[in-house]
């Protein structure tokens, strides 16, 4: 039910802000196509350290992603089923051992959730397509939207531009 608030709020925007009607459909259609697999299928899709993170809501080690320092312009997706989350004009280095960005991409392609593990109150940020677990979202970004999406490198893929 919240989903479907979410969508006709998102299409109310985006008619309002003077967008067209394919660029209206196609958010739509984003954000309501999912992928539903077994954990089972998973674990043949993915990498035992990706099924970890993406999965099990695991971590990479601080300072040791992949993605960490990468200064290439492009996308970044969602590991597990591609769906496109950040551009690299969204990056920033946050100096914190993860790759950090200051927004997602617009759509609803991110689903933010209270995470109380570990004796903390976090917001945890999954994929909106598949539920994947990409990481954490903080309020103590440098930049003007004042907010740092904390991403593990295991979690993401990137298509250099």
């Amino acid at each position: 039910m919240h989903r479907l608030f979410f969508i006709l709020a998102l299409l109310t925007v985006y008619a309002c802000n003077g967008q067209n009607k394919n660029a209206i459909k196609k958010t739509m259609e984003d954000t309501i196509k999912t992928i539903q697999r077994s954990e089972e299928e998973w674990k043949k899709i993915l990498t035992p350290e990706q099924y970890h993170v993406l999965r099990e809501k695991g971590t990479d080690r601080p300072f040791s992603g992949k993605y960490y320092l990468t200064q290439d312009k492009g996308i970044y997706k969602c590991a597990a089923c591609g769906s496109e989350l950040f551009t690299s004009d969204m990056k920033f280095n946050s100096e914190c051992g993860w790759p950090s960005f200051d927004k997602e991409i617009a759509g609803g392609k991110i689903i933010k959730q209270v995470d109380r593990s570990f004796g903390m109150v976090r917001t945890e940020i999954l994929c909106a397509k598949c539920g994947s677990h990409l990481g954490h979202l903080f309020d103590d970004g440098p930049t003007s939207t004042g907010l740092r999406y904390c991403v593990n490198s295991t979690s993401i893929d990137f298509k250099k531009k």
